[in-house]
């Protein structure tokens, strides 16, 4: 991703925009600290394909894991749960 300061844009703004492409945004600073993101507007472009080409969402896989067939984890008699629930409550 490309900087350029808050003066060059404002100086030089014809020839910063035409840095910024489809693939690649523009990032402004302001006394050396990132302060606004320029992209280009893409015909037809929804929010998680912009989302998804910044890197901020992956797309559900087309394959999932199947879910388990039962839960997992130990079993407990209803004494033994009652039990841990007196340790964690502090009842004891």
């Amino acid at each position: 991703m490309q900087t350029v300061t808050k003066r060059e844009l404002n100086q030089h703004t014809a020839s910063v925009l035409a840095q910024v492409t489809e693939s690649s945004d523009l990032v402004v600073t302001e006394r050396g600290k990132p302060r606004w993101r320029v992209s280009a507007v893409l015909e037809g472009d929804s929010a998680l394909a912009r989302l998804e080409r910044e890197g901020r969402y992956t797309p559900p896989s087309l394959a999932p894991a199947p879910w388990p067939r039962r839960a997992g984890g130990p079993a407990y008699t209803e004494t033994q749960a009652s039990a841990l629930l007196d340790e964690m409550r502090g009842d004891h």
